[in-house]
C-alpha cells in the first residue's frame, strides 16, 4: 500500500521544489517507486518531478477541481511506494472565497487525502522563532496533521542547535538540517523556474540535491512519517472536453505552459495531438482539426516569432477554416503586436486585435471564473470555465468581441476577457476545468 506526505512551507521561496525534487530522487535511487502532484496552478513544478521520478506529475487544485477529479488524478500513485504533493506558496494561502473543494490552500490537500505535512522552515534571522512559527502552523487546522520539519540555510551548528531545542520543546520532530548550499539553487525568471526542459544539466542538478539532502535528512524518518492511504476509485474522471478530434499543438520553449492533466484528458477522450514549434519556423498541421497555442515565453522569443514568416501565414491559413486558440502567450501571439520588455514593437500573427505590451510591466495573478459569452474550441456559450492568471503584460488594445464575462476568486469582474474574431479565440486564463 503506498504512503503520502505534503511538503510545504510557511511562504514561498523556502526550498519546497529542491527537497521535494531531492526526495523523489534519492528515494528513487533506493529502488522506491515515487509518484509527485504538485497542489495548486503551477504549470511549471511538475516537469520537474518528472525528470526526478521518472512518473508524470499533474496539479491537484481544490478551487478549481471538485473532489472527483482530485481522486480521479491522485489514484495514478496506487502502484506508488510513497506519493509526494508539492504545496504552493504556504501551508495555508489561498483565496478568500471557497472554490470547488476548497479556496486552493495546500492545506486542503492535505486534509483532503489525509497526508501529513513535511514543513520545510528557513530560520535565516531568526532562532527560537522558527519554533513559534511552525508550532502556529500545527496548531492552525485540526484536519491538518505535521509529520515535522527539515530546516533549510541553517548558518551554523550553534544556529541549528538553538532551533533545534526550540523544536523539541514544542513536540515538533526535526528531520533534518540543510546548511547553505548555492550548488543547488534552481535558476528563476520572472514567472518562476526556469523550465526543467531548458536545463541540460537538470538531471545532474537533481543528483547532487539528491546526495546533499540525504547526507543532512534522515530519509528513514521521514519515510515512516508518511501515512498509508487507499484512493477509492472515483465515478468520474476530469470534466475536460478535447477542442477537437485532432489538436495542433504549439509546443517549444516560448509555447509550454499547459496543464499536463488537460493534455491527458484530451488524449483519454480520443483526441490526437501532434505538436509544431513556432520557434522552429513550423506551421500547425494541416490534417488538424483545432490549433490550441499554450502560453509561455513570448516575450523572450518576440522577434523571432515575428521573422518566422512561415508559421505566421501557416497559421493565418489554417485559422480561414478552422478554430485556434491561444492561452495567455499563446493569446499575445494571435494579436497584432507585442511591445518586449525594452519597448520594442513586434508584430505578431493579427488573427486578434489584441495588442500588448511588456515595457511597463505589472503583475496579473490569480483564479479566475469565465462565462462564455461566445463558443470556444470545446466549449459551448454559458460554459463556466475554471483557470489561473499569471503573466506582467498590459493590454494596449483589446478591440475585438469579448470572449467571457471573468471574474477573480472574490467574484468581481475583471478587465482581461479574452477575445473572439471569426475563427479565432483566445484568453488570459490558463484552463483547469470546467464546472460540472
Amino acid at each position: 500500500m503506498p504512503t503520502g506526505l505534503v511538503i510545504s512551507a510557511p511562504a514561498s521561496g523556502v526550498g519546497k521544489t529542491t527537497l521535494t525534487l531531492a526526495l523523489a530522487r534519492a528515494w528513487r535511487n533506493r529502488g522506491l517507486r515515487v509518484q509527485c502532484f504538485k497542489s495548486g496552478p503551477d504549470y511549471i513544478d511538475p516537469a520537474f518531478h518528472a525528470a526526478a521520478t521518472g512518473r508524470a506529475s499533474v496539479n491537484v487544485d481544490s478551487w478549481a477541481m471538485d473532489r472527483a477529479s482530485i481522486a480521479h488524478l491522485v489514484s495514478r500513485g496506487t502502484d506508488a511506494d510513497i506519493v509526494l504533493t508539492e504545496g504552493s506558496m504556504g501551508l495555508f494561502d489561498g483565496v478568500a472565497t471557497r472554490g470547488v473543494s476548497g479556496t486552493g490552500a495546500t492545506a486542503d490537500i492535505a486534509e483532503m487525502l489525509g497526508w501529513p505535512v513535511v514543513l520545510v522552515i528557513d530560520p535565516s534571522g531568526q532562532a527560537q522563532t522558527a519554533a513559534a512559527i511552525a508550532a502556529g502552523l500545527r496548531d492552525y487546522r485540526p484536519g491538518v496533521r505535521l509529520a515535522g520539519v527539515v530546516l533549510n540555510r541553517v548558518a551554523s551548528p550553534r544556529h541549528e542547535d538553538l532551533v533545534r531545542r526550540a523544536l523539541n520543546d514544542v513536540g515538533i520532530a526535526v528531520f533534518g538540517a540543510l546548511p547553505r548550499h548555492a550548488e543547488i539553487s534552481l535558476p528563476k525568471r520572472h514567472l518562476g523556474l526556469v523550465q526543467a526542459e531548458e536545463q541540460a544539466e537538470i538531471g545532474k542538478l537533481i543528483d547532487e540535491a539528491a546526495r546533499f539532502v540525504s547526507g543532512h535528512v534522515d530519509l528513514d524518518a521521514v519515510l515512516r512519517a508518511a501515512a498509508a492511504w487507499s484512493v477509492q476509485p472515483a465515478a468520474n474522471g476530469l470534466n475536460v472536453t478535447p477542442p477537437g478530434q485532432r489538436i495542433a499543438l504549439a509546443r517549444d520553449a516560448a509555447f509550454s505552459f499547459v496543464y499536463p492533466h488537460m493534455l491527458e484528458a484530451w488524449r483519454a477522450a480520443g483526441a490526437e495531438i501532434s505538436t509544431f514549434s513556432p520557434l522552429a519556423d513550423e506551421a500547425p498541421d494541416a490534417n488538424a482539426d483545432v490549433c490550441w497555442l499554450p502560453g509561455g515565453y513570448p516575450e523572450l522569443h518576440a522577434g523571432k516569432i515575428a521573422a518566422n514568416a512561415r508559421f505566421r501565414s501557416g497559421l493565418r491559413a489554417f485559422a480561414e477554416t478552422r478554430p485556434v486558440h491561444g492561452e495567455c502567450g499563446g493569446y499575445m501571439v494571435l494579436g497584432t503586436a507585442l511591445t518586449d520588455a525594452d519597448g520594442l514593437r513586434h508584430e505578431m500573427t493579427g488573427l486578434l486585435g489584441l495588442e500588448t505590451s511588456f515595457a511597463k510591466r505589472r503583475m496579473h495573478l490569480g483564479y479566475r471564473l469565465a462565462a462564455l459569452a461566445a463558443p470556444m474550441p470545446g466549449h459551448q456559450v454559458g460554459a463556466r470555465l475554471r483557470g489561473h492568471e499569471f503573466h506582467y503584460s498590459t493590454i494596449v488594445a483589446q478591440p475585438d468581441t469579448p470572449l467571457a464575462v471573468v471574474h477573480d476568486a472574490t467574484g468581481a469582474v475583471i478587465a482581461e476577457t479574452g477575445s473572439r474574431r471569426d475563427h479565432a479565440t483566445g484568453t488570459f486564463f490558463h484552463l483547469i476545468a470546467e464546472d460540472r
